[in-house]
């Protein structure tokens, strides 16, 4: 990996310093903040490669600094809840964060989750270009980049990725299990609810594009890539 540092924001010292431990021992470097107005600070100053964010600090709780990050960068983020609540979950995602975890959790479980991000986003340098060109619409797997109307939008890498394997298989229909499986890979944790936020974040970005093609739900299935 060209980059392994990782940024942890977590007010819990205790917490912090567990996971920067385990880290270092992994042969990662990190960046530790225990408050969100220091972790914008951390993420401009020492570029990292993935950010861990709690979501209950100080000065600037973990949904402000999500947003704040993806403002300017579509870098990976896994957030850290110690609720659990369904709405936490999906709140999270939809600011988009790439991934969650419950506290309190397995140190390896979160640096498995961790590898798995930083591989896919070593992987995307590495193959040969991916593109898929549609009326109105280009999905880049290569340089991570997706044009509307000829205009780059920003885009969190997972709803690329989703977007880029379904618009790869168009007018097939995929179960969310599918989706789990196939664009977040067996390494991912979470549950189906997931596919639904990112297919409706996909949904307000794409809306009204073009009428040759849309992406819809098949009732009681799944979704589908629908080019008319």
């Amino acid at each position: 990996m060209s980059n392994n540092k990782v940024l942890i924001a977590d007010d819990d010292l205790h917490i912090a310093e567990l996971i920067k431990l385990y880290f270092e021992k992994d042969g990662f470097s990190t960046v530790v903040a225990n408050n969100g107005k220091k972790a914008v600070e951390l993420f401009k100053s020492e570029a990292p490669s993935i950010v861990i964010l709690d979501v209950m600090m100080p000065e600037m709780d973990g949904w402000q600094v999500c947003r704040e990050i993806r403002r300017v960068s579509n870098i990976p983020i896994i957030m850290l809840t110690a609720k659990g609540e369904t709405f936490d979950k999906v709140l999270g995602l939809e600011l988009g964060a790439d991934d969650y975890m419950v506290k309190p959790f397995e140190p390896k479980e979160l640096i498995a989750r961790v590898k798995a991000v930083l591989r896919r986003s070593d992987n995307k340098e590495t193959t040969a270009e991916k593109e898929i060109v549609f009326p109105n619409l280009t999905v880049n797997l290569t340089n991570y980049e997706l044009k509307i109307n000829g205009n780059i939008l920003e885009i969190p890498p997972k709803e690329l990725e989703l977007l880029y394997f379904l618009a790869s298989n168009p007018n097939r229909v995929f179960t969310r299990e599918q989706l789990l499986e196939e664009v977040w890979g067996f390494d991912y944790f979470g549950d189906s609810r997931t596919v639904d936020v990112h297919i409706k974040r996909l949904r307000e970005k794409l809306e009204g594009v073009d009428a040759n093609w849309q992406l819809k739900t098949v009732w009681g299935v799944g979704y589908k890539f629908e080019v008319r």
